[in-house]
């Protein structure tokens, strides 16, 4: 039975017109998926559905009936509750204030606690979240909040649940939990709908799978009937293998390489050796506690070796702090990007100049406004960063352009090591592909690459070299162009190369 049926709806702001003529039918108690690259329309079409946005056109239908959805409390009273991936909570009250928004229970007009968390309780153990509800919110994890977030939707009992990228703060176990309870949603009838760039994860848990482009559906069927590689074609209109850039097999042998020789970092990295050269993509697989955050972490100075060596081009031993790894020529862009690779509140020339103005002993700390300027506008045109210009905020910028920024700021260094840990993680495939050309580009321009990323066939498609980590230790070595991505997975769980 057909729960939510959109059929040509359209939304304009000024003359962009973000969704055109969509139509899309989803199923009761199916886990749908809804992808596409930025701009494809997907917020839009959820915001739609949410009732945070009103369409020009067109209709939504619910269970066969026209509903207005015009505001959000109007959509909630229709049964569509919404976790957005910029969480609306408020972290300053306490978690069991934010799980009951705008709809405390009350006794003889005063609200009761006692109720609250007589309704919270079951809940936040179906989450598997066990947290003080007397604590302000912005004092838990963002992991937590994630949780709390959605814990807030499932307690206004809705019928319809959309997620908007709910798993990108979760570890993989976390991640997992979250599946098992869509999935135990979805069999007590509850419709939701799943919007997510990590196409590996939505082939696991999504029922069907529509793909968006330019505002309307290109692509809608059950996920058992498609393949990721369909679903890559039909968002970018590209075959995946074309995403990746082609090997160039230009390694210089002869220059100074990054040499690690019996490396030990605490207990999670042990008696490691390893050569990377300038030219090369090296690829980094292992599972999370594999001991690959623990080389990056030593290579950069954020973590202190417990035995071994390490020489990098300039002759150097390991640096003693992330500003001495920036002063040799070594750059880390981070998984995380919003809390340690941008300041998200700044402008792109304020975070493009940042480590060279920061660390480099011959920058100048007094760089006027027009100097940054033309800095970022250096980089902006290098690295095609789609903005009004300079002075914009790198809030307000995608997750791809946000992820150049952070590429743009270690350019500015010419560095010579480059580190990269999850560099397209919640990035479109269009973006992505990209940014594997930067990453290319870099290896071709003579940098030694270290590259790390939990998308195996990201690793499969790049690197040139792959080193597979398992329990701490480097177990399997082998040529990029040699394996595909079934064959890393074995890898990376059971440290041998079928």
């Amino acid at each position: 039975m057909v729960t939510i049926r959109i059929d040509q709806l359209r939304k304009a702001y000024g003359g962009v017109v973000a969704v055109a003529g969509m139509n899309l039918d989803v199923v009761s108690g199916c886990i749908h998926a809804i992808v596409g690259e930025n701009g494809a329309g997907k917020s839009t079409l959820m915001k739609a559905l949410a009732g945070a946005v009103r369409p020009d056109s067109g209709t939504i239908a619910l269970d066969g009936k026209v509903v207005d959805l015009s505001s959000a409390r109007a959509a909630r009273e229709q049964g569509i509750g919404i976790v957005y991936q910029e969480l609306s909570i408020f972290p300053d009250r306490p978690v069991l204030a934010n799980l009951f928004v705008n709809c405390e229970p009350t006794r003889f007009g005063l609200v009761t606690r006692r109720e609250m968390e007589r309704r919270a309780r079951p809940v936040l153990d179906r989450l598997g979240l066990d947290v003080d509800l007397d604590i302000p919110v912005g004092r838990v994890s963002i992991a937590e909040r994630q949780l709390i977030e959605l814990a807030r939707v499932l307690l206004e009992r809705s019928e319809v649940l959309i997620l908007d990228e709910p798993n990108s703060a979760l570890n993989d176990r976390e991640t997992q939990r979250l599946f098992s309870i869509l999935r135990e949603l979805a069999a007590e009838g509850i419709t939701v709908l799943y919007v997510s760039h990590r196409l590996e994860e939505v082939f696991e848990i999504a029922d069907r799978v529509t793909v968006m482009r330019d505002g309307r559906e290109i692509l809608t069927n059950d996920t058992a009937l498609l393949t990721i590689a369909e679903v890559v074609e039909a968002m970018v209109g590209t075959k995946h293998e074309e995403l990746f850039p082609a090997r160039t097999g230009v390694v210089d042998d002869d220059a100074p390489a990054l040499v690690v020789r019996n490396l030990t970092v605490g207990a999670g990295l042990v008696d490691v050796s390893l050569e990377a050269r300038p030219g090369e993509i090296v690829g980094l697989a292992g599972l999370a506690g594999a001991g690959v955050a623990l080389l990056l972490g030593a290579l950069f100075g954020t973590r202190r070796a417990s035995a071994g060596t390490v020489r990098y081009p300039d002759g150097g031993p390991l640096p003693s702090s992330p500003t001495r790894a920036a002063r040799r020529r070594v750059s880390l862009v981070p998984a995380d990007r919003h809390t340690q690779g941008l300041m998200l509140d700044r402008s792109i020339a304020s975070n493009v100049v940042q480590v060279a103005v920061g660390a480099l002993r011959s920058a100048n700390p007094w760089l006027s406004g027009r100097a940054a300027a033309d800095v970022a506008d250096r980089q902006i045109g290098r690295l095609g960063i789609k903005t009004a210009g300079p002075s914009a905020r790198v809030a307000e910028l995608s997750g791809g352009n946000q992820q150049k920024v952070v590429l743009a700021k270690w350019l500015e260094v010419s560095p010579t090591v480059v580190l990269l840990d999850d560099p397209t993680r919640g990035v479109d495939v269009g973006a992505k592909h990209e940014i594997y050309a930067l990453v290319r580009q870099l290896a071709d321009s003579g940098r030694i690459v270290l590259l790390r990323s939990t998308e195996l066939p990201e690793i499969v498609g790049l690197a040139d070299r792959i080193l597979v980590f398992y329990r701490g230790r480097l177990a399997v070595e082998c040529r990029g162009g040699d394996v595909d991505a079934s064959d890393l997975l074995r890898a990376v769980n059971t440290g041998v190369l079928n």
